[in-house]
């Protein structure tokens, strides 16, 4: 069996596992620890709080700082309400694709990873490789925060970290920031009739909503200097708001959710600044005489950008093994970030492209995953030397 054959059959293997992010990894995870005792490959097993999700670190080579981190997720994007023509957790080739929920976000890396091992211990490597696959990136990319803060500790320190989201195999050096919010709006609840005696907290979440509109068109309008993203500037959004009982009745609750996708040393928390600003005048205004009345603004979730490190370890070394000249900027986030503030310089470069991830019909080009395994095969003897 060809190292490509090898990696779509691992493609299907992983993508059998229904690892929707609300749910459990771990029959994922039991499968890769099984594959790599048969492999002789060293791990660490390093499950979540609650026992119920887990993250795997594997090396090939010797046990030593340096060498590289292929970093992927085991976990994917819910399937319910989307219009799949077959079984999303069974992979289907159709021509030169295969079809399936995580085949391109992104479990065909994490596939091409382990169905490298084979030619990864065969290469005689002098520096390591190592394989660390995740859980939760796509819910808080937390997932691997735990196995980062051990790096350098009990685990060896990479020279060099290459997060294998879908770049088209392209080397991205740079991502937005993602920072999540809750705002939660309390009023005085009254009969509709006598609203002059209340305060509505729907009304109220709506000025702050239409105040973040004004805050997200100053960032459009401020642009982006580096003139690399798509779209060219740090965004706000809205994407739940929920409160209010009954038509005829001033509303005493309302939240709504938001983030902040930031370029490059914008941060969320700024925007938040901002919104608490606008805020405050409300709490003079709106809400005077309502003593228990009050807004809160809290962060949910904070993913760091991932900053261009021009000619770092990380990016000289992908962009010779991807045989490309330049860079791209990718509009996603990803735990990059997370390891570019540990310290080690990363970038972004995987098989697949972004536009077919959380679709219906998901699917990666197999010419894609032959152009990883390629990829890998470089890596080896270039760590071999």
């Amino acid at each position: 069996m060809t190292a490509l054959e090898r990696a779509i059959e691992m493609t299907s293997q992983l993508v059998a596992f229904d690892t929707e992010s609300a749910k459990t990894n771990l029959p994922l995870i039991d499968f890769v620890e099984n594959y790599l005792k048969e492999q002789q490959v060293p791990y660490k097993r390093a499950p979540n709080a609650a026992g119920d999700k887990a993250a795997i670190f594997a090396t090939i080579g010797p046990d030593a700082p340096g060498g590289v981190l292929l970093s992927g997720h085991t976990d994917v994007v819910p399937v319910a309400g989307q219009d799949w023509s077959g079984d999303p957790f069974v992979l289907r080739r159709m021509r030169d694709r295969l079809y399936g929920r995580g085949a391109v976000d992104m479990k065909g890396f994490g596939a091409v990873c382990l169905a490298m091992i084979p030619e990864f211990r065969q290469a005689r490597l002098t520096r390591p490789i190592h394989i660390l696959l995740s859980y939760d990136e796509e819910t808080t990319c937390r997932g691997p925060l735990d196995l980062i803060a051990r790096l350098g500790v009990d685990l060896p320190k990479p020279a060099a970290v290459i997060v294998g989201e879908p770049t088209s195999m392209q080397v991205a050096d740079a991502h937005k920031s993602v920072t999540t919010f809750v705002t939660r709006v309390t009023g005085f609840e009254i009969h509709s009739a006598n609203l002059h005696r209340g305060v509505s907290a729907v009304h109220v979440a709506c000025q702050l909503v239409c105040e973040l509109e004004r805050i997200g068109a100053d960032l459009q309008a401020a642009g982006d200097p580096s003139g690399r993203f798509d779209p060219p500037w740090s965004s706000v959004h809205i994407g739940v708001i929920h409160g209010g009982t009954a038509r005829n009745i001033v509303a005493g609750n309302c939240a709504f959710e938001w983030e902040v996708r930031g370029l490059p040393g914008t941060r969320g928390a700024l925007v938040r600044d901002r919104l608490e600003a606008y805020a405050d005048e409300l709490r003079r205004t709106r809400f005077a005489g309502f003593p228990h009345a009050g807004i809160e603004t809290v962060i949910e979730n904070e993913v760091p950008g991932l900053s261009p490190e021009p000619g770092s370890p990380a990016e000289t070394l992908a962009l010779r093994l991807a045989r490309r000249n330049e860079t791209i900027a990718v509009p996603y986030a990803t735990e990059a970030g997370h390891f570019q503030q540990a310290g080690v310089p990363t970038v972004v470069c995987g098989p697949g492209r972004i536009d077919q991830a959380h679709q219906p019909d998901e699917y990666i080009e197999i010419e894609q995953i032959s152009a990883c395994v390629d990829f890998m095969r470089r890596l080896a003897a270039e760590l071999s030397a």
